[in-house]
């Protein structure tokens, strides 16, 4: 037998493979940065004699959830800054502008390094990072330290008249350099990646997804989280906006979307023909009053077939990381939203949270599931915490009731990254200093203050 490097042992083991399978009191063997064996712990013990155990009793062992969308710039630094009673037009120009304008490339690393850490925390162990305007080499860098799985990208677009801009051909080659600088194959690697909305010109739609194309890479942005979109596509083309992408022949497998809250028909189904990716970031929705309940079909999306995985987008739209707390979140809009809890529930949103979203980023050969030859990205939950006690549908408890608050360790390519409920991989102390006064310093840079709504006064 080959040498292997830990056997995880005692668990429940929620695979997440073909048939779902939960292997009570089972094990996990890794070798490197894979998983060659899951199994009983009985059987792996005698497979793999005298191997170093990490001792799981009492707990539930899950793939590495995976977030399909969240910013890792701008906002993490000003934590719940942006009013909530504010409209999206406002959040972006009176805030988000100001503060990607004199963004530095410190504030950049910091951001990504604190919003990847608390994701580990959490469990999440991939992230589809939602693109950053002037940093990305140092945003790639925060991740690498953390020591999280994911992807970087550098937003472009040519409209006229936008802040941080540029002309189509400028922003291809940006995207270029940036799949040049994190190729595929790598722990954290690029995506083509585009802010959207109606921000793009046919041209640069075009030449992104032909770059994604021919690179073999997926290519993100975002599309309807309100009925902006639609009102300017139908205005400048006379088409909504993804059957306006159907027709430049954009959609297709190596695109993943975020939001398309405000879709129709049409669209729904160009999006489930062509294979197009959703990712769906349900907090955000009702942070910012987007109107998910009366206008989201994504359950049903997920239920015909279609790609999608779930995201926590910006911190100060979801304001937190947390896509098991997402799951929770989908699942129950689902079932009020058709006043039927029978169709949707903690199953399919975990589905969402693993495997169907690893599919949704085009990593489900890798990630998404505890199956042999997979990457060995795993998270072993404490089932003695009181979110737990007492045990039930092991499925039910993770998603209802634990949603990623009893994280105990965590595993990125077979390398511990936490342990015990601590970051094995950053000074916390450290982060949180540097991350309060590059906030602080953020703020004054932008010329913003933190507006708050009730009176703050010194008790001292």
């Amino acid at each position: 037998m080959p040498d292997i490097d830990l056997l995880v042992t005692g668990g429940d083991i929620v695979t997440m493979n073909p048939d779902r399978e939960v292997l009570m009191s089972g094990a996990v063997a890794i070798a490197g940065d894979t998983i060659v064996a899951v199994g009983s712990t009985s059987r792996l013990r005698a497979q793999y004699p005298g191997a170093r155990e990490l001792d799981a009793t009492d707990c539930v062992v899950t793939p590495g959830i995976v977030s399909a969308h969240q910013h890792f710039t701008g906002d993490p630094l000003v934590r719940s800054v942006i009013p909530d009673t504010i409209t999206s037009g406002p959040a972006v120009f009176d805030w988000s502008v100001p503060l990607h304008a004199v963004h530095t490339g410190d504030d950049d690393e910091i951001s990504a390094l604190l919003t990847a850490t608390e994701s580990l925390l959490k469990g999440v162990t991939t992230l589809v990072e939602a693109g950053t305007v002037a940093h990305p080499d140092r945003v790639g860098a925060g991740m690498h330290t953390a020591g999280v799985r994911g992807t970087v990208g550098c937003w472009g677009w040519d409209a006229p008249g936008v802040p941080f801009g540029g002309t189509a051909d400028e922003v291809v080659d940006r995207q270029r350099a940036m799949l040049d600088a994190f190729p595929p194959g790598e722990r954290v690697s690029a995506m083509v990646t585009l802010v959207g909305h109606s921000l793009a010109s046919d041209d640069l739609l075009v030449a992104a997804s032909d770059l994604a194309k021919a690179r073999a890479v997926g290519m993100t942005m975002h599309m309807s989280p309100s009925p902006s979109d639609t009102e300017a596509y139908l205005a400048s083309t006379g088409r909504p906006p993804i059957v306006h992408l159907d027709d430049l022949g954009v959609l297709g497998a190596h695109l993943l979307l975020a939001h398309c809250v405000y879709i129709d028909d049409a669209e729904f189904e160009a999006l489930l023909r062509t294979r197009t990716a959703v990712g769906y970031c349900p907090w955000s929705y009702f942070r910012v009053g987007s109107g998910v309940t009366g206008h989201g079909r994504h359950g049903e999306f997920f239920t015909r077939g279609g790609r999608i995985g779930l995201g926590c987008d910006a911190i100060n739209a979801g304001d937190q990381v947390s896509v098991l707390r997402a799951a929770s979140l989908a699942a129950g809009i689902a079932k009020d939203v058709s006043v039927d809890p029978s169709w949707f529930g903690a199953h399919e949103a975990l589905e969402m949270a693993t495997i169907r979203g690893a599919d949704a980023i085009g990593m489900a050969a890798d990630i998404g599931s505890l199956e042999v030859g997979k990457k060995a990205d795993i998270v072993i939950h404490d089932a003695t915490e009181p979110q737990w006690v007492p045990r039930g549908d092991v499925v039910l408890q993770l998603i209802w009731s634990a949603e990623g608050e009893t994280v105990r360790d965590v595993f990125v390519d077979g390398v511990q990254v936490v342990a015990g409920g601590k970051c094995l991989t950053v000074d916390m102390d450290a982060l949180r200093s540097d991350a309060n006064a590059l906030g602080r310093d953020l703020l004054a840079r932008a010329g913003l203050e933190v507006p708050h709504r009730w009176p703050q006064i010194p008790a001292g």
